[in-house]
């Protein structure tokens, strides 16, 4: 499968002045990270008026270099960015009041530049440049941040390190074979006109290195005052969302045989079946090496020839090895190479939450609270590594033999950082069960973490109230008409302002839900007077509808009895 090949150059010279402040950087890996982090690169300029302007634009290049490497490939590169640029100019601006007591004791430009499949994405804070050069057109992509004083007077309006809040510039927009990236400082742009800046770039397109010396001698030739830093990188090929070799790349390891007691495979001795559907096959299993239970989850062979399938089934798997959380299910690294597709997990021993609503169908306050609480624990640990969960219902929970609460299957898991990669396949099909789906997913909607919190308010209530929070199943057609049966119609004991938390996590409209599962679990526990009888909000606000409907039968009635009296 072809892969994202990029041509760079960079150079960095002092120029005219005694010392170089400038810094600049490129890393392109050469392993599984060029698909799930794609290549850098990063330019600054250190604020010449600061006190130690090398030492600020050296921080932030090999420091986004560095930690953008090592973020979670979960995570989308917008919220890497941001993470690392805030986590930066937190620390310029502590570090530039604790050795020189000055706001400008460390602060630089920075123009990042991110690569990863076929988008490129650009963070921006300063006068530093990016450009892009396609079809002989050269366009700045970046809007310099610069306030004129006077008539010749220009001043840095935004940098890194000057202040603990930080705006970012920050966009994203598609990649083509053939485009050409040009980043520089100001040293370069404000001395080098647009028309060379292109010509020199198309010229050495495919050897950046000379197309950056050529850049910064023309700059010098230009008298420029100021340091020279430019980089170039050209984008040679670019991933192909081939089907046939995306398949070929998902069935190297072939389908596992059916699976007996007593069978070893690759040091695992299958005990027992523990499930099978149409879709997987799950085994109680020993592991030889550690004499501990496991279990093995494996394709099913009905799905021997579909690659959307053979990429959900290896996704749960990729998934489940990033989530580290007492309240999700261990997903183990085998002990050697697989000689066919499954994976490995640790063995529960306990109920789904399903069996145990069965077991318990009028639970406590108390018991419900501490199983809610446990699954937001499990759910905010995918949040944070920006994983959606989206299939969580009663038979995806299990409670173990300890009450302890865990989130199991991954299948339908939507993971940000991986969205980003070009594919031949649609990774946003609707997996998961629809009375637990948040009606977002049935309007075409993408999901959120609200999502997420639909399906647990939907479970809180169920395992309080035996039963739904709405009479119908949703449809695109009934979605408008659905209407919340309050909890306390079901069981008068619950207290109304939990009956508000209820409906408030399972509102259609996911901007009127809750933000945070900490907020709705403290709402389950805190009584909130937001949703007691005399705090309660005016019907317009509550129900529209119902508020509407009300006031044209008044008005209605009114008329007729005015034109009879």
């Amino acid at each position: 499968m072809s892969t994202l090949i990029v041509i760079a150059g960079q150079q960095s010279d002092a120029g005219s002045k005694e010392s170089n402040d400038d810094s600049c950087g490129i890393r392109i890996p050469d392993d599984t990270q060029l698909t799930t982090k794609g290549i850098a690169a990063v330019i600054a300029d250190g604020m010449s008026g600061s006190e130690a302007g090398r030492e600020a634009a050296d921080a932030c290049v090999q420091g986004f270099l560095s930690d953008y490497f090592s973020t979670p490939d979960s995570w989308t590169v917008e919220t890497s960015g941001e993470k690392i640029l805030g986590a930066l100019n937190q620390w310029l601006y502590s570090q530039g009041h604790q050795k020189y007591g000055s706001p400008k004791g460390l602060v630089t430009t920075l123009s990042v530049l991110v690569i990863k499949s076929n988008t490129a994405y650009l963070f921006h804070v300063g006068d530093t440049r990016i450009y892009r050069l396609r079809d002989g057109e050269l366009e700045q992509l970046t809007t310099d941040h610069r306030v004129t004083i006077g008539t010749d007077k220009t001043y840095l309006s935004r940098a890194m390190g000057i202040d603990t809040h930080l705006d970012i510039d920050f966009r994203s927009l598609p990649v083509e074979k053939g485009d050409i990236y040009l980043l520089t400082t100001d040293g370069i742009h404000d001395f080098v006109s647009d028309t060379t800046l292109k010509r020199l770039a198309i010229e050495h397109r495919r050897t950046p290195e000379a197309g950056v010396d050529a850049i910064i001698r023309q700059a010098t030739v230009g008298k420029s005052n100021d340091n020279l830093s430019a980089q170039i990188l050209f984008i040679e090929q670019l991933p192909a969302a081939a089907e046939h070799e995306f398949y070929e790349k998902l069935t190297e390891l072939p389908f596992p045989p059916q699976l007996e007691p007593g069978m070893v495979l690759d040091g695992y001795r299958i005990l027992r079946e523990l499930h099978a559907s149409n879709r997987t096959q799950v085994y109680l299993a020993l592991d030889t090496e550690t004499d501990g239970k496991v279990v093995l989850k494996t394709p099913s062979v009905n799905y021997e020839d579909d690659p959307a399938y053979i990429d959900q089934f290896m996704h749960e798997e990729w998934a489940g090895k990033r989530l580290n959380s007492a309240h999700i299910l261990k997903v183990f690294e085998p002990h050697g190479r697989r000689q066919c597709i499954y994976y490995v997990t640790e063995y529960i021993e306990g109920q789904t939450l399903r069996q145990w609503m069965h077991d318990h169908p009028q639970p406590s306050l108390d018991e419900v609270r501490n199983i809610i609480e446990q699954i937001a624990r499990g759910l905010r640990t995918m949040h944070r590594q920006e994983m959606i969960h989206q299939d969580l219902k009663p038979e995806n929970i299990m409670i173990d033999e300890h009450c302890v609460v865990k989130i199991i299957d991954f299948g339908s898991t939507r993971i940000a950082g991986i969205s980003e990669i070009t594919t031949p396949l649609d990774r946003d099909n609707i997996l998961g069960t629809r009375n637990y789906t948040a009606p977002e997913y049935l309007r075409g909607h993408g999901g959120s973490n609200r999502s997420d919190l639909y399906s647990l308010g939907v479970i809180a209530y169920e395992m309080l109230c035996g039963r739904l929070p709405y009479a119908k199943e949703f449809t695109q057609r009934n979605m408008n008409r659905q209407k919340y049966i309050p909890a306390r119609e079901c069981k008068r004991n619950i207290p109304e302002w939990i009956d508000g938390a209820l409906q408030k996590a399972v509102c259609i409209n996911p901007e009127r839900r809750y933000s945070l599962l900490s907020e709705l679990v403290y709402d389950l526990s805190h009584p909130n007077q937001t949703y007691s009888r005399k705090h309660r909000a005016p019907l317009i606000e509550r129900d529209p509808v119902t508020f509407w409907r009300a006031t044209t039968i008044v008005f209605f009635l009114t008329t007729i009895a005015a034109l009879v009296f």
